[in-house]
């Protein structure tokens, strides 16, 4: 497991408002992580991962971060923790 708890919070906080904006009236039908792989960016090349599985490019090894686990649960219960 790699820890990225900044990006977990990050999704955590935007499946939480977007819980917020279906309840108050918003036709949201879908949630999209950005991104699943990481991979190579025109600015920083592949300095910045922003995938929610990390990729070790020298062996093409994909190992699932912290926050795709806990997204895999989120899909899996069809809702976070704690919503009422």
């Amino acid at each position: 497991m790699l820890a990225d708890a900044d990006r977990l919070a990050y999704l955590d906080g935007h499946l939480r408002a977007s819980h917020a904006a279906i309840n108050a009236g918003a036709d949201l039908r879908g949630y999209l992580v950005w991104s699943l792989l990481d991979n190579f960016e025109w600015a920083y090349g592949s300095h910045k991962r922003f995938g929610i599985v990390y990729i070790e490019f020298e062996t093409q090894r994909r190992i699932p971060k912290d926050s795709a686990l806990w997204y895999r649960e989120v899909i899996r219960r069809n809702g976070l923790q704690g919503d009422a």
